[in-house]
Order: structure tokens, then C-alpha cells, then sequence
């Protein structure tokens, strides 16, 4: 009987744990790629920082809800929103056309191009220099589409795929491949204090980034107009001199209020 009454009160311990648990879950669960930088990454203390972080952080608190960030693969991120295993997510996300067609998305915050890094000693100068050469991308990213769709155009070798811009630079670094595209403002953020490192052609994509959401997600909407109040009082303009170390163009999506974009 005693061995009994100490399972039941371990049990209900256990129970109440759980409870005491999912009382403290966050409202928001947003999954991004952490390693992404600068607008999700880890400090030197081990920290979750960056531009999106803190935006999303600053969305958070206009609505009144907790967040907490969840570590995901960036090719994971439609899944996980999908699911509603994630409320949003982040990672310098690209509204494109296709995938309107199965997720929503608040309106852009910053406008992007991609482009090629390489190894400053390579002596590789722009995309023509990669003929026969092994490129890196991020698996499912705007820059695999686009190395995928261009092989044949500048005549591209293997392409190999990371889960994020710091494995794809040690393999760069140690000649596992010749060249990395990704996302132009993470590779120069990265970039400027390792001069053995080149971003040496910016690859217009016009793309813009956005929040992501399970299609027709009413939060889409509260986030929207939440950006559209941030853009007013100029934080996101704010967060681009923090990050970037630079003004925003009064022109581009970090300072202009936009439409929530629609598939067409």
C-alpha cells in the first residue's frame, strides 16, 4: 500500500509539473534558423540575438504575448508553420509567388538581393569565375533556386546544400567548395571583419522578407498592422542602423508601409 501511495504522489507531481509547464509556455512559439546572421543568431554569451529577434521580440510586446524562439532548419519552417508546431516564422524569409500558394505572410521589412562569396585568395572575381566549380547554397533558400535554375547559364559544377550560412563557410574555408550563394546582407554582415573572406557579385533577385504563417492565419493580420504602427514610429528603420550600421533608404520596404501580400 505504501509503495502505492508513493507512485500516486510521484504521478501527481509529475502531473503538476506538466500543468505548471504549460502554464509558462510562451503564446508564440516562432521558429527560425538560428546561425542566420545578423538576424538570428546566438551571441558570445549564448544569447538569441538579431534583427529579426528583435522585431518579432518588439511584435510580441504591441500584442501582448510571450515569445519563444524554435530552432528549425530553414527547409523545415514551412512544415512547422504548416503543422502549427510554430505559430510564425523568421530567417530572412522571401515572399515568392509559390509559396503564397501555401503560406501567408505580413508585409515585407527588408529588400534583398543575393550574391557570391568566395575565399579572397581564390582569385575567382565574379559568377563567371565559377565554371566547373562546386557552389554551396542553403537547402530549399531563394539562392538554390536560383543556383539550381542558372547551372546551365554559368556553366555551375556540383551544387551542395547546407543547413546554414556556418557550415557552409568552414567547408568553404577548407576548399569543399569553390563558392557560397546566399542572402547578400547576411554574407556582408559576416564578411567585414574577415578579410580572407570576398563577396564578390551581387545577384539581383529582388526579393523582399516577410514573416511567415499557416495560410489564412488571423495573426498574419494582427502582425501586419503591427509593422505597419513599427514603420510609423520608425523602429524597423531603427533596428536597420543597429544592424547594418546603416540609414535605410526611405524608398525600400524597412521604412514604406505596404499591402499583406496575396497569391494571384
Amino acid at each position: 500500500m505504501r509503495r502505492f501511495s508513493i507512485l500516486k504522489t510521484a504521478l501527481l507531481s509529475g502531473v503538476l509539473a506538466l500543468a505548471g509547464m504549460a502554464a509558462h509556455a510562451a503564446d508564440l512559439n516562432v521558429g527560425a534558423n538560428i546561425g542566420n546572421v545578423p538576424w538570428e543568431f546566438q551571441d558570445e554569451t549564448g544569447k538569441t540575438v538579431g534583427f529579426e529577434v528583435d522585431l518579432v521580440t518588439e511584435i510580441a510586446k504591441r500584442l501582448n504575448k510571450s515569445v519563444e524562439f524554435v530552432n528549425i532548419p530553414f527547409n523545415g519552417l514551412f512544415s512547422a508553420v504548416q503543422s502549427g508546431r510554430i505559430n510564425m516564422a523568421v530567417s530572412s524569409i522571401t515572399i515568392t509567388e509559390k509559396r503564397l500558394e501555401s503560406v501567408s505572410f505580413a508585409q515585407p521589412y527588408y529588400d534583398s538581393d543575393q550574391s557570391l562569396t568566395v575565399m579572397a585568395a581564390s582569385g575567382i572575381a565574379d559568377l563567371k569565375g565559377m565554371s566547373g566549380k562546386t557552389v554551396g547554397v542553403d537547402t530549399g533558400s531563394t539562392g538554390d533556386m536560383w543556383a539550381t535554375s542558372n547551372t546551365a547559364k554559368y556553366s555551375l559544377g556540383e551544387i551542395r546544400r547546407f543547413e546554414g550560412l556556418q557550415p557552409a563557410m568552414l567547408d568553404l574555408a577548407a576548399g569543399r567548395i569553390d563558392g557560397y550563394i546566399s542572402d547578400i546582407p547576411a554574407l556582408q554582415y559576416y564578411v567585414k571583419d574577415k578579410p580572407t573572406i570576398k563577396v564578390v557579385e551581387r545577384i539581383p533577385t529582388g526579393e523582399k522578407y516577410s514573416i511567415m504563417f499557416n495560410k489564412g492565419d488571423p495573426l498574419a493580420k494582427q502582425v501586419n498592422d503591427v509593422i505597419t504602427t513599427l514603420k510609423g514610429e520608425g523602429f524597423i528603420a531603427k533596428l536597420h542602423e543597429t544592424w547594418f550600421g546603416a540609414k535605410a533608404d526611405d524608398t525600400t520596404s524597412t521604412v514604406k508601409v505596404a499591402d499583406m501580400p496575396a497569391a494571384k
